[in-house]
């Protein structure tokens, strides 16, 4: 089995201001349940970038490949200089729960979270309970309410009550 690593990095200054301010507005905006959702998308973005900086000496084909499977994701790149321009909020922005906003499937950050953890939430007819999932460009359209639908009631009375009614029946 293999070892589960930690997806992120604290910030090395615990209780700079500046940056607890930005981190305060943006799970504000991104209905955040934790810092550590913030501190998960800048190491996501810390890699994109670094495997664009490996490939600026690479070939062209594999720079197009690279950029192909950003855009698969929804970012939208075409040079090197894109993709080291991208920031946490961009790919904050990728979550299911941004997209289900976005979309107008419901009203508020909040309200999406909560629908997606409670499995509310279908994309591409599979019931998805993590907010975190990053919607492919291809299943953008393919996100929706899951129906409500009502569970039959079954009616049936016990054998011994059946048979003292037919008991009556006769009798009469």
């Amino acid at each position: 089995m293999k070892r589960k690593h930690k997806l992120y990095s604290r910030p090395k200054r615990p209780f700079d201001k500046a940056r607890i301010d930005e981190e305060a507005i943006i799970i504000e905006k991104f209905g955040l349940k934790s810092k550590t959702e913030i501190w998960k998308a800048d190491a996501k973005v810390k890699l994109i970038r670094k495997k664009a900086k490996n490939l600026i000496t690479a070939s062209q084909q594999e720079q197009q490949a690279f950029f192909a499977r950003l855009k698969k994701i929804g970012f939208n790149v075409k040079s090197i200089a894109d993709v080291l321009s991208l920031t946490k909020e961009d790919y904050l922005q990728r979550r299911l729960q941004s997209v289900v906003v976005a979309k107008k499937i419901l009203p508020t950050m909040k309200a999406a979270r909560q629908a997606i953890t409670h499995r509310k939430i279908i994309v591409n007819k599979n019931v998805t309970d993590s907010p975190s999932y990053i919607v492919p460009v291809e299943f953008e359209n393919k996100i929706s309410l899951k129906q409500k639908t009502k569970k039959a009631i079954k009616l049936e009375k016990p054998a011994e009550s059946e048979e003292a009614e037919t008991a009556e029946e006769s009798e009469e």
